[in-house]
């Protein structure tokens, strides 16, 4: 029985080998992490389970109409208890979710943190867009913004293209601060198994090792505003030469200074949607 839904659930997975989602698709994306590969078997079992339970439960309605129709009994049993089967429906299902509830705990930990971390970045969300900041790379920090109709180059996908992705190394333990500037977003990526709350005035916190250099995408989860489905995440991971390699350029390219001052004003600038916008200028 294991075999015949190991082989339904890799042929229904075939169109999901891919970094993002694609037309027709059944099952999960393909997974990036060893994270998601852990939630994907998770759900397979639990998946089986239920089935079983289910169709347990269907076969029972049809026995019982059956079995005891007005028809086949003509004259009601008066039995109101039966002590036996009391018990076996009650500690059974019980059995069933504490048998469950043991690998789910065990990944839930696994997923909020590791033993040690190779590098740390953190994820602001914003209304509506993500700002990247690499503390252990110079600390610059920059802006994610979605790539409007007008401005898709070839290849790119609609609602799934930014300006700016979040770069990170392949094989590297990367540690992931998460909070919100104004109000509740969730930073998703399904192929990687990440969705964590990005809350204000909170700082969350998730990890992710991915193996396979590439970029993947994912979308705001939380529904927060106008803008909720215009707030794409790519994550662009590259072999940890190229990513060094990126890092060095990107602090000279997002290098910001905050307390630039003029005689006359105070400007705070930013990157934004590959340009240098001001922000605000306040007079002294």
């Amino acid at each position: 029985m294991k075999s015949i839904f190991s082989v339904f659930f890799f042929l229904v997975s075939l169109k999901a080998f891919g970094k993002q989602a694609t037309d027709w698709q059944l099952s999960f994306q393909n997974p990036a992490t060893d994270l998601m590969g852990s939630v994907v078997g998770l759900h397979n079992i639990i998946l089986i389970v239920m089935t079983l339970v289910t169709l347990f439960v269907l076969f029972l309605l049809f026995y019982v109409s059956f079995r005891f129709s007005a028809k086949r009994n003509p004259i009601p049993s008066t039995t109101t208890h039966n002590t036996v089967v009391e018990v076996l429906w009650t500690a059974i299902p019980i059995v069933i979710l504490v048998v469950l509830a043991i690998p789910s705990f065990k990944l839930l930990y696994q997923q909020e943190k590791s033993e040690s971390y190779d590098m740390t970045v953190k994820v602001i969300g914003h209304q509506w867009y993500w700002e990247y900041e690499y503390p252990d790379h110079g600390d610059f920090y920059f802006e994610s913004y979605m790539v409007q109709d007008a401005d898709l180059q070839e290849g790119d996908l609609r609602l799934l293209t930014v300006d700016n992705p979040l770069v990170i190394p392949a094989n590297k333990n990367i540690q992931i601060l998460i909070t919100a500037g104004d109000v509740l977003h969730s930073w998703a990526v399904p192929s990687m198994g990440l969705k964590t709350d990005a809350v204000p005035g909170r700082l969350n916190e998730t990890w992710v090792n991915v193996k396979e250099p590439g970029i993947y995408r994912g979308q705001c989860s939380e529904i927060c505003g106008t803008g909720h489905g215009f707030m794409p995440v790519v994550v662009k991971v590259l072999p940890e030469s190229e990513f060094i390699a990126w890092a060095n350029e990107a602090k000279n390219n997002y290098a910001i200074n905050e307390d630039i001052k003029t005689n006359e004003t105070n400007e705070e600038i930013i990157i934004s949607q590959n340009n240098l916008i001001k922000l605000e200028e306040n007079n002294l």
